[in-house]
């Protein structure tokens, strides 16, 4: 067939791009075209999007990519979730989106849970109940009298409010209106008994729309502005934890349920693709929620804190000694260091906090679970790597436990993958073959709906099967697992111990 060309733009919360991906008979290439910076603003005591900015650059990102490559089949938005707008009986923006980051809009959870307590929330919605799903902010809005919450008539989350900017088109895309916490997953619909619970108004929440489903054109009075002809633009998972997880490349041949995936990067998420949500008791207690997938599926994940701990090290690091500490440095240390002295809980609340000397954190925990406390960089970065791997092995075992289904791949993708030890150590803890790459599976996920909408592939899977052969994968088998096997008894107790 002949070159058919796509217009992804991924939206982080520190960072956006847009890249155009080239297809060609039975793969593709990617180019990134624009990229800025991305960051929550202050403004009095509030921290704000600068949502004019970001469809701004959104505008600058679709004039860099069409003068590159002249024309695209479509384009697509992906962003992070929980953030939403509040637009008027106009359709005008009330303000800027207030960000997830705004510690004071988490503050309502205990009147929320008044209403509505956590276990009732939780089987009516099944999403993770962290305190950034928007259900907290809005509630927030409408408990403090907020202007915005008064003025509202329109709910849509990030990605929704950039497709309305750029198109007129004013819907919500199912994937990212679960990290809302107001839709019911087994029926893909708003969950009114949520909504009438809280006295939000239905009106404000428009059609729940499918990844792949064709929005509408780029508007004339946008395309005026920018001197271009229309585009037309797509819905992708609008969620970018959604669209890696599609862009996976999952063999056809692997069972159904039997794989699972770590998104390896500052944080983690870890989790599986299934047929239905898991909606229990025992689902929310092992800290496990559902979030929307795409064709039909639903993700059961969990979120861990990841190579933050490491990159909050190094910094200590580097500005005590007054010099830069590659990766490498630290990684070759690691290997060399003893191994299985000592483990740390990632999930422990003080490694997901900011801290001024991380290192002195981790060898405080060490000291307090009377273990052999890591003093140089070499056995930090392996007290970490390894308790990071043996996290791992238990967050799948409590997969396996949830989905009544045993896990034999584990894919790894996102920037982490290039710890190439780390990649080692996960197949080890886990004793299973391990699979990573792509780094950028969000936007592969991203280009596959819109590749679907065009017809190039008819389904997910078909898509990953392209995905496969556009890009070089890393494989790792296990070794030493009974070893890692009878320390992870080990790195148990050291967690009980820390729990009291």
């Amino acid at each position: 067939m002949s070159d058919k060309r796509f217009l992804i733009f991924d939206l982080g919360a520190s960072s956006g791009r847009s890249i155009v991906a080239s297809v060609s008979d039975d793969r593709f290439t990617m180019v990134e075209t624009y990229r800025f910076d991305n960051g929550p603003v202050l403004a009095i005591d509030t921290l704000y999007w600068d949502a004019l900015r970001l469809f701004s650059e959104v505008k600058q990102g679709l004039l860099a990519s069409l003068g590159r490559f002249g024309s695209v089949e479509s384009l697509a938005i992906d962003t992070w979730g929980c953030d939403f707008a509040l637009l008027d009986s106009h359709g005008r923006l009330i303000g800027n989106p207030v960000t997830y980051r705004d510690v004071k809009r988490h503050e309502r959870g205990a009147e929320l849970h008044k209403i509505m307590p956590e276990e009732e929330l939780f089987s009516l919605a099944g999403a993770p109940l962290d305190r950034i799903m928007s259900i907290y902010q809005l509630f927030s809005f409408q408990y403090d009298g907020a202007t915005e919450y008064e003025r509202a008539s329109h709910f849509l989350m990030i990605p929704d409010l950039l497709n309305y900017m750029l198109t007129g088109e004013m819907a919500n895309e199912f994937t990212n209106a679960t990290m809302s916490l107001l839709v019911n997953q087994q029926n893909r619909t708003w969950e009114s008994r949520i909504i009438d619970r809280f006295g939000f108004d239905r009106s404000w929440f428009g059609e729940l729309l499918e990844a792949g489903t064709t929005l509408g054109s780029v508007e004339p009075r946008v395309s005026a502005d920018l001197g271009i002809e229309p585009v037309r633009v797509v819905l992708p998972a609008t969620h970018d934890t959604a669209s890696a997880v599609a862009g996976i490349p999952v063999s056809g041949q692997i069972t159904p349920g039997s794989w699972a995936f770590i998104s390896m990067g500052t944080w983690c998420i870890c989790g599986a693709e299934t047929s239905a949500p898991v909606i229990s008791e025992a689902t929310r207690l092992a800290g496990f929620g559902n979030e929307g997938g795409a064709e039909g599926k639903n993700l059961l994940v969990r979120n861990l804190v990841g190579l933050w701990i490491i990159q909050e090290c190094r910094a200590r690091w580097q500005k005590d000694m007054h010099r830069e500490i590659s990766w490498s440095e630290i990684v070759d240390a690691a290997t060399k260091a003893s191994p299985f002295r000592s483990y740390i809980d990632v999930d422990d609340p003080r490694f997901s906090m900011a801290q001024s000397d991380m290192a002195a954190v981790v060898q405080d925990f060490c000291r307090e679970t009377r273990q052999s406390v890591p003093e140089s960089i070499g056995e930090i970065a392996r007290c970490v790597y390894e308790s990071l791997a043996m996290k791992f092995r238990g967050t799948l075992l409590s997969l396996e436990e949830l989905t009544g289904v045993p896990i034999e791949i584990l894919h790894l993708v996102g920037g982490g993958i290039q710890n190439k030890l780390l990649c080692e150590w996960a197949a080890n803890a886990a004793g299973i073959p391990v699979i990573a790459g792509p780094t950028e599976t969000t936007s592969v996920g991203n280009l596959i709906f819109q590749m679907k909408n065009a017809g190039v592939v008819s389904s997910v899977a078909e898509g990953r099967d392209m995905c496969r052969r556009s890009f070089e994968l890393d494989h790792y088998e296990p070794a030493g697992s009974d070893r890692w096997r009878a320390e992870f008894v080990r790195y148990r107790d050291v967690v009980r111990m820390k729990d009291g």
